[in-house]
């Protein structure tokens, strides 16, 4: 089917996000704005905290990133908002549990599936879109380091203290869930991350058949890079090091287009995230456009207490890209 036949004029664009953690749901407050059509797919990967709890203990997929992503698109108040972003800070067996994790695993126990209950929250939560896992069961992430030794779990990884060779997940056989690659195969625009890169963005690219379907596809592909490096993921890494990491564990290259922040970072904020180990992704433009890519770069960031995209000014470079590659289609 062309692209006229996905979105034609009395219909909103489909547009499929791929990732976790906060910088996913960050960009999607911003693009659940547009007149788009969004589903966003998840990874299921994650093992640390509450999710890590409720995944041990209730054999469920964990919760955290669905959770967030549920809460970014939902059109509910304030209030409730934060009520499902709510950390409990005391009590035996709840200190450290999110009301929306808890929230989710009982609607699981309720519905006993997990993909079920993510459905039935997003119809309660009135989310505007899909969220999708993008496995009914959770992975477990491993990551070869450059020394040869091999970490076990998503939580684990950044904090081993080496430099990551490669990630991979298990079981090898895990299915992708069927709505998801539906997803993919529909699509008028397929946006991968901003997340971290080998603990949020790879796990969802490695399920098998994610990769397969989005390299099959005509839809415009994007990716989304990161302010900043994450200390003990991508440490030092610039722009085109985020790419080639991604085309090693996919073998194949995705994208049409690359969307980077170049507004400058104040210098009182680099240097408090120095201290963290972290510093701003550089653009090397010549090596991103030597390898295909186009680049849209803007001053994308805002600062309040952590530097996050601008999810407005994001939003309307997504939806631009998304109507052009449109239109160029029909």
């Amino acid at each position: 089917m062309d692209r006229a036949g996905k979105a034609g004029e009395s219909e909103q664009p489909r547009i499929v996000v791929i990732g976790g953690g906060t910088g996913l749901s960050v960009m999607l407050r911003g693009l659940k704005e547009k007149p788009l059509d969004i589903t966003a797919i998840v990874t299921v990967a994650d093992d640390g905290g509450s999710s890590g709890i409720l995944r041990n203990e209730m054999q469920m997929p964990p919760p955290g990133d669905i959770r967030n992503v549920l809460t970014a698109l939902a059109d509910v108040e304030p209030l409730l908002s934060r009520m499902l972003s709510y950390r409990f800070q005391s009590g035996t067996g709840l200190a450290g549990h999110s009301l929306g994790n808890l929230i989710l695993a009982s609607m699981t126990d309720i519905t006993g599936d997990f993909v079920t209950a993510v459905r039935e929250m997003s119809r309660v939560f009135a989310v505007r879109g899909r969220v999708l896992p993008a496995a009914s069961h959770g992975t477990v992430l491993k990551a070869e380091m450059t020394d040869g030794t091999v970490v076990v779990g998503e939580s684990k990884i950044p904090k081993a203290g080496g430099r990551i060779k490669r990630v991979f997940i298990e079981p090898v056989d895990m299915q992708p869930l069927p709505e998801a690659i539906e997803a993919i195969r529909d699509a008028d625009a397929i946006l991968v991350g901003p997340g971290s890169l080998y603990t949020s963005i790879l796990p969802n690219l490695l399920v098998p058949g994610i990769a397969e379907e989005i390299m099959k596809s005509d839809a415009v592909k994007m990716f989304i890079c990161n302010v900043m490096t994450q200390p003990g993921e991508t440490d030092d890494y610039s722009v085109s090091d985020h790419l080639q990491a991604i085309h090693d564990h996919v073998g194949h290259h995705l994208f049409d287009y690359v969307i980077v922040n170049n507004g400058d970072i104040p210098p009182q904020v680099q240097a408090q995230y120095a201290e963290k180990g972290a510093k701003a992704v550089h653009l090397d433009l010549d090596k991103v456009t030597k390898k295909g890519y186009q680049v849209v770069a803007d001053r994308l960031v805002l600062f309040r207490t952590y530097l996050r995209h601008d999810a407005e000014r994001l939003s309307e470079h997504i939806h631009q890209l998304v109507e052009s590659w449109i239109d160029r289609k029909r």
